[in-house]
């Protein structure tokens, strides 16, 4: 997040080249889909992620969208079956997002997926985000650029009056055609909605040929990030823990002695960026029983709380 006066600029090559080279640094810039204004970073930088979750005053760390130019860079990062092929090339560019297995050297940043091994992508069809990804050449994770809540933006000012000095740069083309969210279809296996958006289900089902799924179990989530304990690595998890017992492994935070640290300074926003890394390093520690220091409940500090709760529900 940042102090610094927004930089606004214009839609043009030499607007989109500083744009681009925001990105490239790990600054935040909001630019237009055909939707509404989303609010872009690195999808591979951990603290540009954590920024935008800073600067929405996003309340947990739910999956972000992955925007990109093109369908031959989506396919560097996910694997593609037959289903997810026939609908990207039906209506991509467009308001469809496709939520497929990641691919293990992608070098996406776990904060995007919130820790899972899927990822939600679409090639958004709008001239300004399409010159802007083809420019800046990787992937743009990119929720509405507005603070989590309220209203999504679909002008500038919209964007300047709701985020301020939150981000660095706003792309400003013009108003967005107002209209629905993109459509969301999870081609992990059999197609399955998970939201309704600017794509109607039964288009998806005349290209695929058959009707999507849909989860009638209330046990299974329907979207990530919905299961209690979904989040949890192996070992058992004690919260608000002062000082490790013998048998366990200290996750850190702060001015604590511990062997993984989220943030020795402090500091929420790289403990964000750090959260699933470190969930993950325990795994591969073999720690049965982990202590977590107490977090501070307040800005990014209730995300992270949110998903170490998660992590220490109870388990089938």
């Amino acid at each position: 997040m940042t102090n610094a006066p927004l930089s606004i600029l214009q839609a043009d090559p030499a607007g989109l080249a500083v744009a681009a080279n925001m990105l490239r640094v790990g600054q935040l810039v909001a630019f237009p889909t055909e939707t509404v204004y989303g609010l872009g970073a690195d999808a591979r930088d951990d603290i540009a992620v954590a920024g935008i979750y800073a600067a929405k005053g996003r309340p947990s760390f739910n999956p972000l969208i992955v925007h990109l130019s093109s369908l031959a860079m989506a396919e560097t990062l996910c694997d593609f079956n037959d289903d997810a092929l026939r609908l990207a090339g039906a209506f991509w560019p467009g308001a469809l997002t496709l939520v497929l297995p990641l691919k293990p050297d992608s070098g996406i940043s776990k904060l995007v997926t919130a820790g899972l091994d899927t990822l939600a992508i679409r090639v958004p069809d709008h001239p300004v985000a399409q010159a802007l990804l083809a420019g800046f050449g990787g992937p743009v994770a990119a929720p509405s650029a507005n603070p989590s809540g309220r209203v999504s933006p679909t002008t500038a000012t919209h964007v300047a009056d709701g985020l301020g000095h939150k981000i660095n740069g706003l792309v400003d083309g013009g108003p967005c055609d107002v209209g629905l969210e993109s459509t969301i279809i999870s081609c992990v296996g059999t197609p399955m909605l998970l939201r309704a958006g600017g794509i109607p289900a039964e288009a998806i089902e005349a290209c695929l040929g058959r009707p999507l799924a849909t989860s009638a179990d209330p046990e299974t989530p329907v979207a990530p990030g919905q299961l209690a304990s979904h989040y949890a690595p192996k070992g058992s998890i004690r919260l608000n823990a002062i000082t490790a017992e013998p048998d366990e492994v200290m996750l850190g935070f702060g001015s604590v002695d511990a062997p993984l640290n989220l943030s020795p300074s402090g500091d929420l926003i790289e403990a964000a960026a750090r959260l699933f890394d470190c969930l993950h390093q325990l795994d591969a520690m073999g720690a049965t029983r982990i202590a977590v220091s107490p977090i501070p409940n307040h800005g990014l500090g209730v995300a992270i709380n949110d998903r170490l709760q998660r992590a220490a529900a109870p388990r089938d």
